[in-house]
């Protein structure tokens, strides 16, 4: 019998309050801009569609509308927030949706599992906050729920296929093998495709839990975002999507590189696009600096305006920005409190 799709609507917004100031570093005025090229728009969402509690194993019907599923979240702060997983595709010769549920010998309470397949440009979309990932295969494991209730759970996604067995394989017991579905994850680098508004970064592997709420996408990550006068680009080892707080970070190693010759590096970034804002934090190993055609300014935090090309600096407390301009001696100006 044909699996009715799940529904799921999500839109977090990322803001955080700009500080107080205690230096500036300021672009040169900029060449002539150049032609850019637009970032690819992220796959349309599918329509919404009704509710349907799964009880056995079922293919999407062919030409049927998106498959969709939602995991759903319950922060500290009384929040909900959710997670909306989508097969773009509805051939049967592109990939796979289904639901395997518990078998008749296992606990009460035993969690769903959900294969999501696609080989199709649109993908498995995977929308957490701001960020829209595309992989070919995500498998999802969903607690149950109570009445009128939805429930949180675990994605584990990135490249990959799935298909449906003519029977179960003797011998296994595995939730899927039972069900006879085999799913074969094969993380690869740049197969996990995010989108951030104007920003692109590629990863390999994607993994959220309900445990701690962070989305975690395994590097290395690079990443690109447009401009008039050429793209933003750079690299981490991963990035985190903390769900409860609606933050993207950039973990371990940040580096990024405007068009313009700045260099600017931390040991993490929280990331937001649609604010044109990339706040660098540091640490006492390795604080956040912004080098700009031979002008060094290092600070225990540097925010970054991503539109303008410009940094300004925030001492920790107890802490000091220092800076090194090639028009004078090195610097250590007292910060001032915001």
């Amino acid at each position: 019998m044909p699996r009715r799709p799940l529904l799921l609507t999500l839109t977090l917004l990322l803001g955080a309050a700009l500080p107080a100031v205690t230096h500036a570093q300021e672009t040169p005025p900029a060449t002539p801009p150049t032609e850019s090229q637009p970032a690819e728009s992220p796959a349309p969402e599918a329509p919404p569609s009704e509710t349907a509690e799964p009880e056995e194993t079922a293919p999407a019907e062919p030409g049927a509308e998106t498959s969709s599923l939602e995991l759903v979240r319950r922060g500290d702060d009384g929040q909900e927030r959710r997670i909306r997983i989508v097969r773009t595709g509805t051939s049967d010769e592109t990939g796979i949706f289904t639901i395997c549920s518990p078998q008749d010998d296992e606990p009460e309470g035993s969690p769903n599992v959900a294969v999501f397949s696609e080989s199709g440009p649109g993908g498995v979309q995977i929308t957490i906050d701001q960020n829209v990932i595309r992989v070919p295969l995500a498998l999802v494991t969903q607690r149950p729920a109570a009445e009128g209730e939805g429930s949180d759970g675990r994605v584990e996604a990135s490249a990959g296929t799935a298909r449906f067995l003519d029977e179960a394989p003797q011998g296994k017991t595995d939730r899927l093998s039972r069900c006879a579905v085999e799913a074969a994850p094969k993380p690869a680098p740049d197969t996990v495709l995010v989108t951030q508004g104007r920003t692109e970064l590629k990863g390999q592997k994607l993994v959220y839990d309900e445990t701690d709420g962070i989305a975690r996408i395994d590097g290395p990550i690079t990443f690109t975002r447009p401009g008039d006068d050429g793209p933003l680009t750079g690299q981490s080892e991963r990035i985190e999507v903390e769900v409860d707080t609606e933050k993207t970070v950039l973990i371990g190693a940040v580096v990024l590189n405007s068009p313009g010759g700045r260099v600017s590096r931390a040991a993490r970034v929280e990331y937001d696009d649609e604010a044109n804002l990339a706040r660098l934090i540091g640490t006492a190993e390795q604080p956040a600096e912004s080098t700009l055609r031979g002008d060094v300014l290092r600070a225990g935090e540097l925010l970054y305006d991503l539109e303008r090309n410009e940094v300004v600096a925030r001492a920790p407390e107890g802490g000091t920005i220092t800076g090194e301009f090639q028009d004078g001696e090195p610097t250590n100006p007292a910060p001032r409190t915001p």
